[in-house]
């Protein structure tokens, strides 16, 4: 019997990268999953691979409809909902502050912030509804602990996802539910090299002082232990998964891969979604 025998969790952004990887190990763990995602091909592979134990939804998680149908379809296939992961994630608005167009930054804040928002929202009400608690795991990042780990936007965005953890965990915790917050650093994930595997991993051997490169399977074991009950009493926690990138104190933006040259561009990057990235030069 598995760490999550019984369990029910969503998994937004749950086709690639972490997510994937943590609906992996899910349901490696005798879990049942639902994975939610915009990238349709890329969800219905995942539910291919992992079998029965797996239902897919196309969600836009900044849209409040898609959300609630993806927790109802939990309740609707399983019978519950346990665990919710709110993952999905974008690179999103990047360029100096004086050229980012509004759009792009309030298309950012849906998809990083409104999502925890509108996952969270939905989560909360089956589990006070069930009595019994639950988990609620919310994707931040390094690059929302402090200045020049990330864009402008996709930074101002993770630290509203460690605030909006914190602050719900309080509301929740008479319920049992916890909320928590996993910081990933640098893991290796298509959103992360853009493509560019070997500038990448030549990167992270500069900058993490750890000497292996962090995969997807790091988090899903940070979010394994978040959702099963060895964590009972860890509630309002940002838990930083990272190599030591962060004891290090590095500088990371203007560094990675793709980000070099950003001061000279400005645009949208919308990760893994299926949908391409817009960008302007600001020379041309």
């Amino acid at each position: 019997m598995g760490q999550l025998d019984g369990t029910v969790a969503v998994i937004t952004g749950g086709a690639s990268g972490m997510g994937l990887a943590s609906a992996q190990r899910f349901v490696a763990e005798d879990a049942r999953v639902v994975i939610a995602d915009l990238n349709v091909e890329a969800g219905e592979r995942a539910v291919a691979e992992l079998g029965s134990a797996a239902r897919f939804i196309r969600c836009d998680v900044s849209v409040e409809a898609d959300v609630a149908s993806t927790v109802s379809l939990a309740v609707e296939a399983f019978g519950r909902l346990d665990v919710m992961f709110n993952n999905a994630g974008i690179g999103g608005a990047f360029g100096p502050i004086t050229e980012i167009d509004v759009d792009d930054w309030d298309a950012t804040f849906g998809v990083l912030v409104r999502s925890v928002f509108l996952g969270t929202k939905y989560a909360a009400r089956v589990m006070i509804e069930q009595g019994d608690g639950g988990s609620i795991i919310n994707t931040a990042s390094v690059a929302g602990q402090s200045g020049g780990n990330g864009p402008q936007a996709y930074s101002a965005a993770k630290a509203a996802v460690i605030n909006l953890s914190q602050t719900t965990a309080l509301e929740l915790a008479a319920h049992h539910i916890r909320v928590n917050a996993i910081c990933p650093g640098l893991i290796f994930t298509p959103l992360m090299h853009a493509g560019d595997e070997a500038h990448a991993e030549g990167l992270m051997r500069e900058l993490q002082p750890w000497p292996e490169r962090g995969e997807g399977s790091d988090i899903a074991g940070a979010a394994l232990w978040l959702a099963g009950p060895d964590s009972r009493f860890v509630s309002g926690e940002s838990i930083t998964v990272d190599g030591a990138i962060t004891a290090a104190g590095t500088r990371l933006f203007g560094k990675l891969s793709g980000t070099q040259n950003l001061h000279r561009m400005t645009g949208m990057a919308h990760g893994t979604t299926g949908l391409p990235a817009t960008v302007r030069r600001l020379d041309d």
